[in-house]
């Protein structure tokens, strides 16, 4: 299959997704779930999914426990929304990417606040 159909296919997979999350009833399920990739292979059977809570880790891990048990639910909604002949069968992997990129945000904020207190200690070398 062409490159091109596979990378509309994940776009098109990762758009459904989004909108399926916000209608599942299931408590495990964070409600601030967001699907970060979506890899299909070639032959449009397996759809591996990497999804990231901004909760963390625990709860990221819960809620891919819920989507694994809502996984045909989840499958059948994909079909029915996208017209697939086939439907490829949805891995749900926890990715914490979003969790790491905020503890590096919050790092770097300090070497910035850091740095502003120490450029505003030293001295100007300009005396009149």
């Amino acid at each position: 299959m062409s490159g091109h159909r596979i990378d509309r296919i994940n776009e098109d997979i990762k758009r459904e997704l989004s909108a399926i999350f916000r209608n599942l009833k299931d408590p495990r399920i964070s409600s601030m779930i967001t699907v970060l990739r979506v890899e299909v292979t070639n032959d449009l059977s397996y759809a591996t999914i990497h999804v990231s809570t901004v909760e963390g880790e625990d709860k990221t891990a819960e809620s891919v426990k819920g989507l694994k048990s809502a996984k045909g639910y989840i499958r059948r909604e994909l079909g029915s929304a996208l017209k697939l002949r086939h439907v490829p069968e949805l891995r749900f992997v926890a990715d914490n990417s979003i969790a790491y990129s905020a503890e590096i945000n919050k790092i770097l904020k300090g070497l910035n606040l850091s740095d502003a207190e120490e450029t505003d200690a030293e001295p100007s070398g300009e005396e009149e």
